[in-house]
């Protein structure tokens, strides 16, 4: 029960983190269309307009990742484990977990983590000279993999909860 509780409370850090990003969508469109039309219809291009673009759409598709994993929507070839028997499919998560994201995760947050800080220590400007773009995008990087990381301990939680689970009569071990 308390595992399942902690399971809970992963899986709500990324619905609430997930849903309040998404809305970063709409300053990106919001941003396009004023790009858009300052650039072809008043004939004003702004050289900042594609930096901030960027930056708002990198934090949208960076801190969606947990909520991707918690709703099942990363890529994923289930053409054998579909038909292996739930107790197995989740062993099977459990090692793949352990060996693949896991680890995976831990380098992407390190190499995040050194990313950052660099842009942080340096004050990393684009070229126009924009402050706080590259710091505040290479600062998502860390930022997804803890997101990331905590959606797995909740899945990782589920799985190992599918292989204790105690065969019923219809599902075969």
């Amino acid at each position: 029960m308390a595992w399942q509780r902690i399971s809970h409370r992963l899986d709500a850090v990324n619905a609430w983190t997930g849903k309040t990003a998404a809305w970063l969508i709409w300053v990106v469109m919001i941003l396009c269309v004023f790009e858009v039309v300052s650039r072809r219809l008043l004939n004003l291009p702004h050289k900042w307009s594609y930096d901030v673009i960027d930056l708002f759409y990198s934090l949208h598709f960076m801190l969606l990742g947990g909520y991707a994993l918690l709703h099942k929507s990363h890529v994923s070839v289930d053409i054998f484990s579909n038909r292996l028997s739930p107790r197995l499919q989740g062993g099977l998560r459990v090692l793949t977990y352990l060996i693949f994201f896991f680890p995976f995760l831990g380098v992407l947050f390190w190499v995040g983590w050194s990313a950052a800080a660099s842009s942080w220590s340096m004050q990393e400007r684009t070229s126009i000279g924009l402050p706080l773009i590259f710091p505040l995008m290479k600062s998502a990087i860390p930022a997804a993999a803890l997101l990331l990381f905590l959606q797995g301990v909740a899945e990782f939680i589920r799985s190992i909860q599918a292989v204790g689970k105690p065969c019923e009569r219809e599902d075969p071990c």
